[in-house]
């Protein structure tokens, strides 16, 4: 951080962004135009059933649990940056904190809807909290995605309060009714030892125990899969394998949200190249780690080579599937591992780019992950047609499946529109130990 800056320089910086301006309205009716199709999408499934998708006897899943597991995974990247990185006092990623969990938050709490979206009966649902079952995975799935959600709204509000009470006084000219909402949100902040030291014990509370259940929740996730016995699923890494998948595409996700805001609000001086240097650095040794699992989860099926493991790894390799296989394993995961390792591919441009083409891979991956399987069962399909055999998504299911994304656009928007998405009370303290030293 620049050392010219000041209090009153820091504080307008960061809360220059809390406004309407016409690009912000622009980009919220195109996402409110796009979400409302999408939206109409859904109504005709509603009205006939998972008949207008691809969806079928042998392929049940296809996109919409895809997105699912690309939801969950996106949204532990709060776990990552916020608690480990936090407990372990990396400080240069104080700053990206706050966008960590406004992603983590935005895609933690869609996940649930897109598991409603491959319902044919979502109104059924309530049967889970009812009548659902210890044994069963999906129980404990809604269990700690709801605990997460609820972890990660605290960890986004709790060091938020005396931002809220600074934008409370910094916005006399705000009409007294959304003002008051920062006046209540602040909890009557008045920066007192004592509410600092409680701030941050509550912090550091809530950054212990999200840990466990960050893990659990895409280790749960793993175990829809890894219960079965089908080919391609059963294994015993899906648990680790799917948390590093997840930190990839969440590190992917920060970096992408980085780059907008520090252009859109001109945030040059606090999210620095040093922050794309160190995020590009994380997601090296997190891709590193990935495409350690990459290999163990074909290498072993294909060194034993059953005759099922055979036909669905000959389909990945060189069959059907094997262009999005090859390009999300090339274009998604290892071209970016080599750009990373050199320090110009880790600047914000670069950066931009390539963690684009890892978040596209990160979904892709997923899709590669439920579909070829499901096409694989292990009973022979007979006399059925061909639409059976071959999953192909419809329009409507695309339109449903773009449209939690839509929504995730939409609450990230919102709420860096409503809260500063640069810690300013910490940014302002950090220019303050920079000064008396």
């Amino acid at each position: 951080m620049s050392d010219n800056l000041n209090t009153e320089k820091i504080t307008s910086d960061l809360l220059k962004s809390i406004r309407l301006n016409k690009s912000f309205i622009l980009w919220m009716g195109f996402l409110g135009t796009t979400l409302l199709v999408c939206l109409y999408a859904y109504y005709l499934q509603l009205r006939d059933g998972l008949i207008v998708t691809g969806l079928g006897d042998y392929v049940s899943w296809g996109m919409y649990i895809s997105n699912f597991v690309f939801f969950v995974a996106t949204s532990l990247i709060g776990m990552l940056i916020s608690a480990v990185l936090g407990l372990l006092g990396q400080k240069w990623a104080a700053p990206l904190a706050r966008i960590a969990e406004i992603i983590a938050l935005a895609f933690a709490a869609v996940a649930g809807l897109v598991i409603v979206m491959d319902m044919g009966r979502p109104e059924r649902l309530l049967n889970v909290f009812i009548h659902g079952r210890i044994q069963s995975p999906i129980v404990w799935d809604v269990t700690v995605v709801t605990i997460y959600v609820v972890i990660s709204t605290l960890l986004l509000y709790i060091p938020l309060i005396p931002d809220l009470k600074i934008c409370y006084d910094k916005f006399d000219k705000m009409p007294p009714f959304l003002r008051n909402i920062y006046k209540v949100l602040s909890l009557n902040w008045t920066g007192t030892l004592e509410q600092q030291k409680m701030i941050k014990q509550s912090t550091r509370a809530l950054s212990i125990f999200i840990i466990p259940v960050a893990l659990a929740i895409h280790t749960v996730t793993s175990w829809l899969f890894a219960s079965t016995s089908r080919v391609g699923w059963d294994s015993s890494i899906f648990g680790p394998y799917f948390v590093t998948g997840a930190f990839v595409s969440g590190t992917a996700a920060v970096a992408i949200a980085m780059y907008v805001y520090r252009n859109n609000y001109k945030l040059q001086d606090y999210i620095t190249d040093m922050h794309f240097d160190k995020i590009g650095k994380l997601l090296v040794l997190l891709s590193l780690v990935y495409l350690y699992f990459n290999l163990n989860e074909y290498m072993v099926p294909g060194y034993k080579m059953k005759k099922i493991d055979a036909m669905h790894i000959h389909d990945l390799f060189t069959g059907s599937h094997a262009l999005m296989f090859w390009s999300v394993q090339i274009l998604g995961l290892m071209i970016p591992i080599i750009l990373l390792v050199f320090k110009q591919m880790r600047k914000p441009l670069p950066m931009l780019v390539i963690s684009i083409f890892v978040l596209l891979g990160a979904w892709f991956k997923r899709y590669i992950i439920v579909v070829p399987t499901m096409e694989h069962p292990y009973l022979p399909i007979q006399n059925v047609p061909l639409e059976w055999k071959i999953y192909t998504p419809t329009l409507t299911e695309t339109l449903i499946t773009i449209a939690p994304i839509i929504l995730v656009l939409i609450i990230v928007t919102v709420l860096s529109k409503v809260i500063p998405i640069i810690p300013v009370s910490e940014a302002i303290e950090e220019q303050h130990n920079e000064v008396n030293d």
